[in-house]
């Protein structure tokens, strides 16, 4: 089985409205709503036609297609500029130290304070992959042509990357977070404002969150339990992160106080170890590779076998119809 990871269109609307319907709640990017989808289905087209090759406010959104089936498995997406719209709401981590002399005791004390300190900074984030596709590296394909793509269009992106993990769920699908902080505040469950942020955005916590910092000793066991803690289900996203040099600074979701994970765009791992070369022959011999072609709206990516020589590289003619390219083309590629 062969997958290809391609520009998402108009068509992959019902596709990913039945994915949508499938993560269990808690996906901002990914909401089952298809008028907000067919809005991102949109607004990708106009970022993949944009010609400038400038940082502005783009959404690039990519769908995981099996080759064999020509069937949608998963999707992922990539923001250009996060802030621009309306501001990036997290809560910054802070701690603070105080002495009494009287009493000879020091107490430090630890807050959230709502900080847009991300604003401007560039986002990858709703990634999901269908349950029974999670295996043979399908995820890491997922994830990581991502950041192929940003080094090919380097330009179009910050010099900082951010990545939201979704924090902890119970089985209904409520947060402890939400419901020991936020939730006080709002009169509404976890489910209900987190499918309105994803449909109209989270200005509403900045409208009516309290301003001044809030003591985490203040909140309820069940809710410090949970602080920059990701979902069960994300914890091989988390190490995936990290292996690319992404690290948690003490930035969580203003929603369930899930990790946000931030890394120097040039410092991420595939963006550094990507190479472009050009094929000057097919062979099956080599090593696995991620391998990415395309510009733009024409870009896709897939596995395949690179096999370096003096005057270009060889790719295995799998993944050259995968592709849709042949000798004479070029291929930004990174080893497995």
């Amino acid at each position: 089985m062969s997958f290809v990871l391609r520009a998402a269109r108009a068509g992959d609307l019902p596709a990913l409205y039945q994915m949508a319907k499938s993560t269990g709640g808690g996906f901002t990017n990914l909401p089952p709503d298809r008028p907000t989808l067919k809005a991102k289905l949109a607004r990708t087209e106009a970022s993949f036609s944009r010609d400038e090759e400038t940082l502005a406010d783009d959404l690039f959104l990519f769908v995981l297609e099996d080759t064999a089936s020509a069937k949608v498995r998963g999707t992922c997406q990539i923001f250009s500029r996060i802030g621009s719209r309306w501001p990036f709401y997290s809560y910054r981590i802070s701690t603070f130290t105080q002495y009494s002399k009287e009493l000879d005791r020091t107490i430090r004390a630890e807050t959230l304070v709502l900080s847009t300190d991300l604003d401007g900074a560039s986002e990858v984030g709703g990634l999901f992959l269908l349950a029974g596709e999670r295996a043979a590296g399908t995820g890491a394909l997922l994830a990581r042509s991502r950041y192929l793509f940003m080094a090919m269009h380097r330009a179009r992106f910050a010099d900082r990357t951010i990545a939201e993990l979704r924090g902890a769920h119970d089985e209904t699908g409520g947060s402890a977070f939400w419901d020991g902080l936020a939730g006080r505040f709002f009169g509404m469950s976890f489910r209900e404002a987190d499918d309105f942020n994803a449909v109209h955005g989270n200005q509403f916590i900045a409208d009516l969150m309290p301003k001044h910092p809030i003591y985490t000793a203040l909140l309820p066991e069940t809710a410090l339990a949970v602080i920059g803690k990701p979902h069960q289900s994300g914890r091989a996203a988390q190490r995936m992160l990290e292996n690319e040099g992404f690290r948690y600074e003490c930035y969580v979701d203003v929603f369930d106080g899930g990790p946000t994970m931030t890394a120097p765009t040039d410092g991420i791992a595939t963006i550094k170890a990507a190479r472009t070369a050009e094929i000057v022959g097919l062979s099956d011999e080599g090593e696995d590779c991620l391998v990415a072609h395309g510009h733009l709206g024409a870009f896709r990516a897939s596995c395949g076998r690179i096999a370096a020589t003096t005057t270009g590289v060889k790719l295995n003619p799998g993944a050259a119809e995968a592709l849709g390219i042949s000798v004479g083309d070029s291929v930004t590629y990174v080893p497995r």
